[in-house]
């Protein structure tokens, strides 16, 4: 007899019509998935099988969730794994980031977090339901979740005001 609840969580992307044209066929498609054996990371739907992977509970010391926002933009969103010293990393889009990279895209985030990420785009994250399947399957791992970290644009010319060379302001009467 199976339980009447089980606190696997389970996130799946949407399904969207190019999705036939990629390989992977009209299936559905794990975007994360935390159960007894650990943390499936699912790939990007156009790469799907090359860079899911799944990563034990005993390897991760934090399930690290944030956002990054920069100006007049909606918050890109991502889910991340900090894992235990000397554990490889899983495979992943991000697996060629350089440091310096990482501090570009989130620079309140350690980079080898960054690196083990995956964009929350096509599916959702519900705390309350990850943070019970942690909670059962591994109360030792934390769940970090992160404010909205707004991206301020760096170098010359970026910023409206007096040093900046123009503003549409200084045009009017």
């Amino acid at each position: 007899m199976t339980a009447p609840y089980s606190p696997v969580y389970q996130a799946y992307y949407t399904r969207m019509p190019w999705q036939l044209f990629s390989g992977v066929g009209w299936k559905r498609l794990v975007a994360f998935r935390a159960d007894e054996s650990g943390v499936t990371l699912g790939g990007p739907v156009t790469r799907y099988r090359r860079f899911t992977a799944v990563v034990p509970w005993r390897d991760i010391e934090a399930v690290v969730l944030w956002s990054t926002k920069k100006t007049m933009e909606r918050p890109i969103r991502r889910i991340g794994l900090k894992l235990r010293q000397g554990v490889p990393d899983p495979p992943g889009p991000n697996h060629g980031l350089t440091p310096q990279l990482s501090a570009g895209i989130a620079p309140h985030i350690e980079h080898e977090v960054v690196r083990n990420s995956r964009f929350i785009a096509l599916w959702k994250v519900d705390h309350a339901l990850l943070a019970t399947a942690m909670q059962a399957f591994a109360p030792q791992v934390q769940l970090r979740v992160h404010p909205v970290h707004k991206v301020v644009p760096q170098g010359p010319g970026t910023r409206l005001g007096n040093d900046s060379g123009g503003s549409i302001f200084d045009i009017l009467p």
